[in-house]
């Protein structure tokens, strides 16, 4: 369902050595590996990191894109999970504030669901479990009386709105490889762990690069954050068992044409008790997800079915006045979660169980760690106490920081997180828009989003629009897409227009395959002159 092609064929713009010795080395080019990898090269360790296609390009990028504590995980009496995630949610809107925004979310109330009474408490145990200086507290509201109210059927009168945060999934794991590499990590993207054994106290692994080239590396310890490959990688790799059981569920989204015109998104709750977000998305769509569903298929070919469409259009027309079918959807994707799967005498449903993580450190001979599960409003988190754990194995003193620590691009008033950062956000758009007032201000609007303070790195020597370049696709200018190319590891047209940006949904159906010559050009005239 899909626009354009997910993957795509690489182009390949760099080499790289032939042997490496690190201290780490990540498996997985995902949120937890990219974001252990910052955090350890922040501390001083040396790290490389493999992924066997694009960072995030695989569950990372399939998510609801919430920052949020996670309101339903109450009834499951996961407070210290959500505590953790309230916590961090502040965190991480204070450090990359053009990555993460706060959204408010309404939650349309009716007969069929809990009393009024006990949503009302869930919400105060919500507002007050952790610190909360940036987010208004929720609030009960009359729907014929709020603008939230409009598109929904008449029939909901009362609701309640509580806020959390909203993000662009893939591009904030891009900023945490950004923040490693320039920390000294290295970055291997699509490059493929063939064989890792352990040697004298060390692990002598086998890579392959996209172009066939083997690398051999040397690491101290071996970190496996691969998600729903960590199992796999264990048993037919490592050639290791996992204390640790997964339990894979697929969650898959559809996009359509925008059903409200207002900056709330909705939570729905369906009879069966699984939650629906629909989230206002890109400007013109409405993003509906998402599914909850076991998973055994292949890892690398997932994909929404119909049944799961007919479901979310079934939920949502629930609730909103226009309804809307399998045709309206104009785009979708799905993702699998690797679930921490606790043992259990009934069966659990798959929305019930646990979002938290688990890290299991193997010290039998060259240490290996493998993180199991987790989220990504705990993803800072999590990679925090990974190298915390790891620290002390390799004597090395270096203490955390990433809590005190902007996401490159999220340093709008200065290095250290603030709250300006999130409450002058709109600001320092008008700001940069006045700043570079011969581009259209939606573009620089986008391009502060994408990129917040490094956009005057993009547009460095830039004086009018002719000083951008090519424009490649409507408002997609060379400028952009090389440094893209020079600075993310964007390799492909789907890089560029799927990941590093949702461009593919406002563009041209042909634009991936116009970019794609483009980006091919664009290697070739580079390999000829190096």
């Amino acid at each position: 369902m899909g626009i354009g092609d997910r993957h795509g064929q690489p182009v390949q713009m760099t080499s790289t050595p032939k042997k490496l010795c690190y201290d780490l080395l990540i498996i997985g080019g995902g949120i937890n590996g990219a974001s252990i990898a910052r955090d350890a090269a922040g501390r001083g360790l040396s790290v490389v990191l493999c992924e066997k296609d694009d960072l995030a390009s695989h569950t990372s990028s399939a998510s609801t894109k919430l920052i949020h504590g996670g309101l339903r995980y109450l009834e499951q009496r996961e407070f210290s999970l959500v505590r953790k995630s309230l916590s961090e949610r502040e965190t991480l809107l204070r450090s990359a504030p053009h990555l993460i925004q706060p959204l408010q979310f309404v939650l349309p109330h009716d007969a069929g669901q809990r009393p009024a009474w006990m949503i009302r408490a869930g919400l105060f145990l919500y507002d007050h479990l952790a610190p909360r200086a940036l987010l208004p507290a929720s609030r009960a509201i009359a729907l014929h009386q709020h603008v939230a109210g409009v598109p929904l059927k008449a029939q909901f009168v009362r609701g309640f709105c509580y806020a959390d945060g909203w993000v662009d999934d893939a591009r904030l794991v891009v900023a945490n490889a950004i923040d490693a590499a320039g920390k000294g990590a290295h970055i291997l993207t699509r490059t493929r762990l063939e064989s890792a054994q352990r040697d004298a106290g060390r692990w002598r692994v086998n890579l392959r690069d996209a172009s066939g080239q083997r690398i051999d590396v040397s690491a101290r310890i071996l970190v496996n954050a691969a998600g729903p490959w960590a199992a796999e990688v264990l048993n037919s790799v490592v050639h290791q068992g996992a204390g640790t059981s997964l339990r894979l569920t697929k969650g898959s989204h559809i996009v359509v044409r925008k059903l409200f015109d207002h900056p709330y998104a909705y939570i729905f709750q369906h009879p069966d008790k699984r939650i629906v977000f629909a989230i206002p998305y890109e400007r013109d769509f409405t993003l509906i997800g998402t599914t909850d569903l076991d998973y055994r298929g292949s890892l690398d070919t997932v994909a929404i079915d119909a049944g799961e469409i007919s479901y979310l259009c079934e939920l949502a027309n629930r609730y909103f006045e226009k309804p809307i079918g399998p045709q309206n959807v104009v785009w979708s994707y799905s993702g699998v979660r690797p679930l921490v799967d606790a043992a259990t005498t009934s069966p659990v449903n798959a929305s019930a169980v646990t979002r938290d993580y688990r890290l299991e450190l193997d010290q039998t001979g060259a240490p290996l760690l493998s993180v199991f599960g987790g989220k990504i409003t705990t993803c800072r988190v999590l990679a925090e106490e990974a190298v915390d754990l790891l620290c002390p194995v390799l004597s090395h003193r270096g203490s955390a920081w990433t809590a005190a620590a902007c996401l490159p691009g999220g340093d709008l008033h200065g290095s250290v997180p603030s709250n300006r950062n999130v409450t002058e956000f709109a600001r320092y758009v008008q700001k940069k828009q006045r700043d570079y007032g011969w581009l259209d201000a939606l573009l620089v609007a986008r391009y502060v989003r994408a990129y917040g303070s490094r956009i005057d790195q993009l547009l460095r020597g830039c004086n009018s629009i002719t000083d951008l370049g090519d424009e490649i696709a409507p408002t997609l200018f060379a400028i952009e897409v090389t440094y893209l190319m020079q600075h993310e590891w964007a390799q492909t047209a789907a890089d560029v227009l799927w990941r590093r940006s949702k461009l593919g949904l406002h563009l041209p159906t042909d634009t991936e395959s116009t970019l794609s010559r483009w980006m091919q050009q664009r290697a070739s005239a580079q390999t000829e002159s190096s």
